[in-house]
């Protein structure tokens, strides 16, 4: 990954990773990254539990890949959150 990213950008890669409803083509989306550089991204900044912890509760949710999810499910974000648009960060 060539990529650098700010420390604010690199939080809310993470805090999108970490949502259940927030899909890895989400982070595509705003971060121009794939989802192996999201995980990538993932074990080079959580400690070593904390990214286990998540691998083991995202590997295989539906509501983390797109291609999975229901059809009732059509949205990046959770409703309550505040808008996203292109490469902004806009939550804080």
């Amino acid at each position: 990954m060539d990529r650098t990213f700010t420390e604010r950008q690199l939080d809310r890669i993470i805090e999108m990773a970490w949502e259940d409803r927030t899909p890895f083509d989400a982070i595509t989306f705003q971060f121009g990254i794939s989802e192996q550089e999201t995980i990538e991204i993932m074990r080079r900044e959580m400690k070593p539990s904390s990214f286990r912890m998540w691998r083991k509760r995202v590997q295989g949710r539906s509501t983390k890949h797109a291609k999975l999810r229901t059809d009732d499910v059509n949205r990046f974000k959770c409703s309550r959150q505040k808008h996203i648009s292109g490469n902004k960060v806009s939550k804080r």
